[in-house]
């Protein structure tokens, strides 16, 4: 069984966004929400996941969360628009 790998964005509770890959996403939130994840995101909280991305290796998702942080904000929020949108049509 392989482990899958996320990129992911979170919405912090000041509206703005961290992008970060993790390879357990559940446990990762919890984690930032616990004050335990990023130092960005401790007094940040709470934060609520908006965008993930799946990958088959850490290397795959580790390259997308740098590209993703070479995006504008209104870039980023593109993308979890239309996250968002295949997500409702799931």
């Amino acid at each position: 069984m392989t482990e899958e790998n996320y990129t992911y964005i979170l919405e912090c509770a000041d509206g703005t966004l961290y992008c970060g890959w993790t390879n357990h996403l559940q446990e990762r939130v919890a984690a930032h929400n616990a004050g335990k994840g990023a130092r960005y995101t401790k007094s940040r909280r709470p934060v609520v996941l908006k965008y993930y991305e799946t990958f088959s290796t850490k290397q795959e998702a580790m390259r997308r969360e740098w590209a993703v942080k070479q995006l504008s904000r209104k870039e980023k929020l593109e993308l979890i628009e239309a996250f968002t949108q295949r997500m409702r049509t799931s």
